[in-house]
C-alpha cells in the first residue's frame, strides 16, 4: 500500500470517530442533557470502542490479508454510524434520564461498535507498510501521529465549525456517505489486488442492501428537534389547555412559558415566585434596571416590559437562536428596552457597568443544573458587584433529595450576601420533594414577610421561605445548609450534587 493512502486511510479513520464523539453529545442531549456526566460517559464509552477495535484490528491483521478486509472495514464503520441516528432516537425515547447507566447504555448502543469498527483500521494499515521489523518504530509511530492528527482535525473542525454550521444528523449522515463511498473504492481496489480472481459481486451487492436501509433508517427515524443550534435540541409546542399558550422545550426541559397575547401570565410555578419577588424590591409599576442569565422565551423580560414600563432589560443568552425563536416563534418584539447579549454569560456579564443594577435574574440551566461556572463563588461575587447598594440576586434553580447542590448554592450565596432566604413549596424545603427552587440574596434585609403576602394573596401557590433564624416545620435555614461546602471554581461538583451517589 502506498505511504499517502496508509496515511489518509489512517487520517480518516481517526478523524471519523472524533468526529460521531464530539457529535454522540448532540445527539443524546434531548434524552439525557448536556451535563458533566454525559460527557464523561460519552467519552469513556467510546475510548473503550477505540481500545476494543485497536486489540480486534490488529487480531485480524494477523490472521487474514488486511487488503481485504480494509475495504469492507470502512463500509460497515460508516453504516453503523448512520444507524447510530435511529438507535439513539429509539432507545432514548424510552430510556429517558441523565443516570449514568442510560447515558454510558446510549452511548454503547449508538456509538462504541463504529468507534471499534473505524478504530480496526490502524493496526490492518500498520500490517500492510511493515516490511521489515527493524522499521516498526518508525512506522508505527508514524501512523500513531498521523492518526492523532486525524482525530485532532475531527474534533475541532466538529467542535469550532460544522456544529455552529448544520444540524448534528446531516454531519452523521454526511460523514457516513464519505466513509461508506470511500470504503466501496478501497474495497473493490485492494481485494482485486489481494485476491484477482474473487467474486466482487455478491458482497458488494449484499452490503449495497445494508447501505441503503441503515441511510434509510436515519432519515426515518423521529426526533424531538424543531430546530438545532451549537447548544440545544429546541422545539415549540402549543399548550393544549390555552390556546395562546407556547411551550418552548431545550433538550429534556420545558424551559419557558410564553402566552403570545398576554406577557403578564407567568404559567410556571418559579416564574410566578420569581414575580413575588419582583413586588417587593420595589414599588409596584416602578421602573428598574435588571440583568437577566439566560433569557430562552424572554418570558421575564416582556412581563417586565408589560408590569414596569421603562425597566431596561439585560440579557445574557447563550444561544442566538433561543432569541431568533423568541422572535418568530413566541411573538418576542425586540425594543430598546431589552440588550440582548449572546455569549456565555460567565464572560457577557463583564460588560454589564459595576453598580449599575438593581436586579439581577438568575435563570440558566444546562441540563437540569445551574452550569457550574455559574454557580460559584467567584460569579456570585461578579453579580454583587454589578449591583447597586440593596441590589437583589433571584436565582432558580432545581434540586431533589438529598438536596445537595441547594445547600451548597445557598451557603455560595451566604458566602457573598449578608442576607439570603429561599422560596419554594414546604416539602421541598425539608427534603419530603424536589423541584425548583428560587434563592435570594441581598446586602440589605430582604422583604420577606412581604413577598409571602405576594405570594399567599395568589391563591395559587403554596410557598414557603426561609430566611435567618426562620424555621419551615421546625427546621431552620441554617440547619438546612449544615456543614454544606461553598462552591467555587475549582471545586463546584453541581451534577454530582443534583444526582449524588455513594462515597462509601
Amino acid at each position: 500500500m502506498p505511504a499517502f493512502l496508509a496515511a489518509l486511510l489512517v487520517f480518516v479513520s481517526s478523524g471519523a470517530v472524533l468526529v460521531l464523539e464530539t457529535l454522540a453529545g448532540r445527539l443524546m442531549a434531548p434524552y439525557v442533557g448536556v451535563t458533566l456526566e454525559s460527557f464523561t460517559g460519552i467519552i469513556g464509552t467510546i475510548l473503550a470502542g477505540i481500545a476494543a477495535g485497536s486489540w480486534l484490528g490488529g487480531r485480524l491483521a494477523d490472521r487474514y490479508d488486511p487488503r481485504v478486509m480494509l475495504g469492507p472495514t470502512m463500509v460497515l464503520g460508516g453504516a453503523l454510524g448512520l444507524l447510530s441516528i435511529p438507535v439513539i432516537d429509539y432507545l432514548g425515547s424510552s430510556m429517558q434520564g441523565a443516570t449514568p447507566s442510560v447515558i454510558v447504555i446510549l452511548t454503547f448502543a449508538g456509538f462504541f461498535i463504529p468507534s471499534a469498527i473505524l478504530s480496526a483500521v490502524t493496526p490492518m494499515v500498520v500490517k500492510l507498510q511493515l516490511s521489515d521489523l527493524a522499521d516498526t518504530g518508525r512506522v508505527v509511530g508514524w501512523l500513531s501521529a498521523v492518526g492523532t492528527v486525524g482525530a485532532l482535525m475531527g474534533t475541532f473542525t466538529t467542535g469550532f465549525i460544522l456544529v455552529a454550521a448544520w444540524p448534528t444528523r446531516p454531519i452523521i449522515r454526511w460523514l457516513g456517505g464519505l466513509l461508506v463511498l470511500g470504503g466501496l473504492v478501497l474495497w473493490v481496489w485492494l481485494r482485486r489486488d489481494a485476491d484477482p480472481d474473487g467474486d466482487l459481486t455478491r458482497p458488494t451487492a449484499g452490503m449495497l442492501v445494508v447501505l441503503v436501509a441503515a441511510g434509510a433508517l436515519s432519515f426515518a427515524a423521529a426526533h424531538p428537534c424543531e430546530q438545532e443550534s451549537a447548544y440545544f435540541c429546541a422545539r415549540v409546542e402549543v399548550d393544549p389547555e390555552r390556546s395562546t399558550g407556547r411551550v418552548l422545550w431545550l433538550d429534556t426541559l420545558r424551559h419557558s412559558y410564553v402566552d403570545v397575547e398576554d406577557p403578564t401570565h407567568l404559567e410556571f410555578t418559579y416564574a410566578q415566585t420569581m414575580s413575588d419577588v419582583l413586588a417587593t424590591i420595589a414599588p409596584e409599576g416602578e421602573a428598574l434596571d435588571v440583568t437577566h442569565v439566560g433569557g430562552a422565551g424572554m418570558s421575564l423580560p416582556r412581563y417586565l416590559r408589560e408590569t414596569r414600563p421603562g425597566t431596561q432589560s439585560t440579557v445574557l443568552e447563550l444561544d442566538p437562536l433561543m432569541t431568533e425563536i423568541a422572535v418568530e416563534e413566541l411573538a418576542w418584539e425586540p425594543g430598546p428596552d431589552v440588550e440582548v447579549l449572546h455569549g456565555d454569560a460567565r464572560l457577557r456579564l463583564d460588560e454589564v457597568p459595576e453598580g449599575s443594577q438593581d436586579l439581577v435574574i438568575g435563570d440558566a440551566f444546562g441540563g437540569v443544573s445551574v452550569p457550574w461556572h455559574l454557580a460559584t463563588e467567584e460569579f456570585v461575587t461578579a453579580i454583587h458587584d454589578v449591583l447597586r447598594p440593596g441590589g437583589v440576586y433571584a436565582l432558580n434553580m432545581i434540586d431533589y433529595q438529598p438536596l445537595g447542590f441547594a445547600r451548597a448554592e445557598l451557603a455560595t450565596l451566604a458566602a457573598v450576601f449578608d442576607h439570603v432566604a429561599v422560596l419554594a413549596p414546604p416539602e421541598r424545603l425539608t427534603g419530603e420533594s424536589g423541584g425548583n427552587f428560587i434563592l435570594v440574596g441581598s446586602d440589605e434585609p430582604l422583604p420577606v414577610t412581604e413577598m409571602l403576602a405576594r405570594n399567599t394573596s395568589r391563591g395559587d401557590d403554596e410557598q414557603a421561605l426561609w430566611t435567618e433564624g426562620s424555621t419551615v416545620d421546625g427546621v431552620t435555614l441554617e440547619d438546612f445548609v449544615g456543614d454544606a461546602r461553598v462552591l467555587t471554581d475549582d471545586f463546584a461538583p453541581v451534577d454530582q450534587l443534583l444526582t449524588p451517589y455513594p462515597t462509601r
